[in-house]
Order: C-alpha cells, then structure tokens, then sequence
C-alpha cells in the first residue's frame, strides 16, 4: 500500500495533534514528519515530476499544518491531509507536459513505438536505464488521464483506499468515485494490454528497448536518473523491491503500484523546518506555561 495510515486513535493520533495545536514544537515537527513523505508520493503520482512534487507537497503540508486545529477525529489525520492535498492537486495552474500538450493515451502509445530498439540495451547502467524507462513511462501514462480519473485510479488501485474512504477524500459519493475508477481502469487496461510487454509480451513495446530513445529525447538522463534512484523513506520498499512485487502480480494496477517508497528529498524537509521556525504558525507563537 503506497499511502499508508501514518497514526490512528489507538497509537496517540489525537494526543499528538492536540500537542501540535496547543503550541509544542516537537509535536508539530513530529506531525510534519510522518506526512510528508506519503503526501510526497501523492503529489509525484498526480503532477509527473519530482520538482513539482516537492513544490506541491511544501505547500499542501503547510496548508496541513495551518489547518491543523480544525481536525475533529471525522477521518485518520493521514486521510485528513490527503483530502487538503487532492484538492490542492486537483486545482493545481501547473500542467504536466501531457496535459500541457493534452496528450491522449493513443498518442503516447504511438510515441512509445516510434523508435522502439530491435533489442534490449546493453550499455552502462542497463539495469537502472530500464527502471528509470519503466517509472517514467508508468508515470507518463498517469497524466493522459483527466485529474479525476487519475486521482480516483490512484487512490484506489495504486494506494488501495476503500471506495468510502477515497470518496470522501475527493468529496464526491462513492457511487460517482466507482464511475471515475471504472472509466480510469478500461482507458489504462486497453492501453497496457495493446502497448506494454509487461502486461502481454505480444504488445510491442519492452522498457529495455526504449532506452536509446528516451535518453536522445531527454525523456530520462541517463547521469541522473529522476526515479529509478531516488531517496527512499527508511525502512519503506526499494526500487528492486517494487519491480519484483510487479512480476509477481502480474496485473494492470501493479504496474503503477510498483513504484518505490519515496521519500521527499532532504532539501524540501530543511526548507519545511525553516518555516516551522518562520513565524507564520500562531499556534508556535503562542506562550507556553
């Protein structure tokens, strides 16, 4: 499960927030500490790109974090900050290159066999190279869907909320989450079956043959690898880890849950602190006893 319950009732969720409301600054930290890193996989599966991601998660976690007091136990803290998040996402100005371009799943299907080598790369770094392929191309896929679409597919087949839970999250009943889910599976299910080798090895296109022509095209830098080496939260699910979880399921969703655990990159968590300390959260200003 990507989104995980960071806290319930039982193991001190409602004591650690009053904590946080009442002005204690370990409590606050500790808040923010157990939610960025799930909020940061949130924001990287709806917006494509780890920039972006991190510039997301900053703001939705201080809008978190400011709002914090208005939390009454109706949801788990971690659903809570989720619902403040997929709104923020939801309305995000910035679009994805996809969106930008409005890129259909049938264009990208075309631009994934435009290209396409005879065989499997061999070169430096192959193994990483062809990761690096499958998460960018598992994230490319994402954003040919509508943000609906993609938050309700995410929610649900790549994180496994319930239906009740991720609709109240996206504040829609769960009857209309279940259409949006069911549009989401039939456009990605037609376009893995018909495109991706992972899913049917008689579908043209094979991660290891899309190497050469996702580094000409700048799709993926082969000295930095944007996914396929990323920061992982300590103790969560590795790179490897994922991709053999992947194999052995064996299904459409599990190409887009075998992405690692991300962690927010230590530059974001610095920049988070720095703010703490800022003077922009009353509850930090108020005197203590």
């Amino acid at each position: 499960m990507d989104i995980e319950s960071v806290a319930d009732p039982e193991s001190g969720e409602a004591e650690l927030v009053a904590r946080a409301v009442a002005g204690e600054r370990a409590a606050v930290t500790e808040v923010a500490r157990l939610l960025q890193d799930p909020l940061y996989r949130l924001a990287l599966r709806m917006t494509g790109r780890p920039p972006d991601a991190e510039d997301a998660t900053q703001e939705i976690l201080l809008r978190v974090l400011e709002r914090l007091g208005t939390w009454r136990g109706e949801a788990r803290l971690s659903t809570w900050a989720y619902r403040i998040g997929v709104n923020y996402l939801l309305n995000l100005r910035r679009r994805s290159p996809q969106e930008a371009a409005q890129l259909s799943l049938d264009d990208f299907a075309a631009d994934l066999r435009n290209g396409l080598a005879a065989d499997d790369y061999r070169g430096p770094e192959a193994t990483v190279l062809t990761r690096e392929v499958r998460l960018n191309c598992s994230q490319g896929m994402l954003q040919c869907l509508s943000r609906d679409e993609r938050v309700a597919f995410v929610l649900h087949d790549v994180f496994e909320l319930g239906s009740d839970e991720a609709a109240w999250i996206t504040d829609t009943t769960p009857a209309a989450h279940r259409k949006r889910l069911e549009r989401a599976r039939k456009r990605l299910g037609n376009f893995v079956n018909s495109a991706c080798g992972l899913v049917d090895p008689k579908a043209p296109c094979r991660c290891a043959r899309r190497v050469e022509r996702a580094v000409e095209l700048g799709r993926i830098d082969p000295r930095r690898p944007a996914y396929a080496t990323h920061p992982v939260t300590a103790g969560g699910r590795t790179t490897a880890e994922a991709e053999q979880q992947m194999v052995r399921l064996h299904d459409t969703a599990a190409i887009f849950r075998a992405h690692p655990d991300y962690a927010a990159p230590e530059a974001r968590r610095d920049a988070v602190a720095a703010l703490l300390g800022s003077g922009r959260f009353p509850m930090l200003n108020r005197p203590r006893d």
